[in-house]
C-alpha cells in the first residue's frame, strides 16, 4: 500500500475525527497497530491559523510519519494556501475533507456539503494539487456516497479527483443526509473502486477483524479506514491485522497492558492540552475505554461518575490505578 512516495506498513487506516485523532491518539493507534493516521480537520481559514485549538490540531512533535494533515474550506484559493501553510509546518499528505457530515460544517458548505457543488469542489481540488505538486506532496481526498439518496454522486466525483490528481480516495459508504444513522453501504465503494486507478479505502461500520475482511473482499479496495470503533478500543487494529494475515484471533489485552496503555495516553495527552483542558478532553476517551472492558457495567458507570467530577491530572491518574486494582476482569465478550 502506497500513497504517492510513502510506503505504509500496513492497509489499516485511522479516520479523521475532530476532537478525537489529536497526535497523542494517533500515536497510539499506530503503536497498536494502524498502518497510517490522519489529522483532526484543520480549517483553511487564515484568521484561525494562530488560535489554540488549530495549533494542537497541526501539533505531530514525535509522531511517526508520514504526516497526513486534512483541510477543510469552501475557497479554492484558501484551500490551497491552507495546503501551503501546512507543508510548511511538516505535512507530508494533505487530505481533502469533503465527508464530514456535521451540521457546523455543511452549513458553511464545507465538508459534504461540496458535494453538492461538483464544479467548486473540482476547483478545490485542482488547486489543492497545484500547490502540492511542485513540493512532490500527495494529495488524497475524502468523501461520502454523496449529499442525499438520490444524489449519489460519488462516483462521478472520483473520477474527476483522479484525472485532477489526487492520490487516493477514501469513501464513506454512507450520504451526508444518513450522518452516522442506518448501515453503511460498500456497494458504491466498490463500483468507484472498479472504475479508479489509485488506491481506494472503504470506510464506515467497519467494527471488528471479521467485517474488516468481508468489505475488504466485497469491494477490492486498497485499504479500510477506521473511526468511531476505534473509540476505546485502538487494540483493534493490531486484532484486525492479525485476523487478515492469520485468520485466527488474536489474544485481548491483559489488564495490565490495557493499565499501562491508558495512562500513558493520559499522560500524553495532558502534555498536549495542559491541565485544565487536558482532565477535560481526556473524560470522553475514558468513557469509551471503560465501555470497551469486560467489566461489571456498574463499576463502569461509577467510574465514568467518578472521572468527569475530577479536575486534576494526579487525580485522574490516581482514579484510573484504582479502578484497574479495584476492579475483577471478566473473561472478554468484546473481542471481535
Amino acid at each position: 500500500m502506497r500513497i504517492g512516495p510513502y510506503e505504509l506498513p500496513n492497509a489499516l487506516f485511522v479516520a479523521p475525527m475532530a476532537g478525537v485523532t489529536d497526535r497523542p491518539f494517533r500515536r497510539l493507534c499506530k503503536q497498536l497497530g494502524a498502518g497510517y493516521a490522519v489529522s483532526e480537520m484543520v480549517t483553511s481559514r487564515p484568521d484561525l491559523r494562530d488560535s489554540l485549538k488549530t495549533s494542537r490540531r497541526a501539533d505531530h512533535r514525535g509522531e511517526p510519519g508520514p504526516i497526513a494533515v486534512q483541510i477543510a474550506g469552501t475557497d479554492a484559493e484558501m484551500m490551497a494556501d491552507a495546503a501551503r501553510y501546512n507543508l510548511d509546518r511538516g505535512a507530508q499528505i494533505i487530505d481533502i475533507n469533503m465527508g464530514c457530515p456535521a451540521k457546523k460544517v455543511c452549513n458553511k458548505w464545507a465538508g459534504s456539503a461540496l458535494m453538492q457543488d461538483e464544479a467548486l469542489a473540482l476547483q478545490i481540488v485542482e488547486a489543492v494539487v497545484a500547490a502540492c505538486e511542485p513540493h512532490g506532496v500527495p494529495v488524497t481526498l475524502k468523501m461520502r456516497t454523496g449529499w442525499c439518496q438520490s444524489v449519489r454522486n460519488a462516483p462521478a466525483l472520483a473520477l474527476a479527483a483522479e484525472r485532477a490528481g489526487v492520490q487516493m480516495l477514501t469513501v464513506h459508504g454512507r450520504t451526508r443526509e444518513q450522518g452516522y444513522k442506518g448501515v453503511a453501504e460498500h456497494e458504491t465503494v466498490a463500483a468507484i473502486k472498479a472504475s479508479l486507478r489509485i488506491p481506494v479505502v472503504a470506510n464506515g461500520d467497519i467494527d471488528s477483524p471479521e467485517r474488516a475482511r468481508e468489505v475488504l473482499r466485497a469491494t477490492g479496495c486498497d485499504a479500510v479506514m477506521i473511526g468511531r470503533a476505534a473509540q476505546g478500543r485502538p487494540w483493534l487494529f493490531r486484532e484486525i491485522g492479525h485476523f487478515l494475515a492469520t485468520g485466527t484471533h488474536l489474544a485481548p489485552p491483559t489488564a495490565a497492558e490495557l493499565r499501562t496503555l491508558m495512562l500513558e495516553h493520559l499522560q500524553e495527552h495532558y502534555e498536549l492540552y495542559g491541565e485544565y483542558t487536558g482532565v477535560r478532553s481526556a473524560r470522553k476517551h475514558l468513557g469509551w475505554y471503560a465501555r470497551a472492558l469486560p467489566v461489571d457495567p456498574l463499576a463502569v458507570e461509577q467510574f465514568r461518575t467518578r472521572i468527569n467530577a475530577i479536575e486534576d491530572c494526579a487525580a485522574q491518574l490516581d482514579c484510573v490505578r484504582e479502578f484497574f486494582d479495584a476492579t475483577p476482569f471478566e473473561p472478554w465478550k468484546l473481542a471481535a
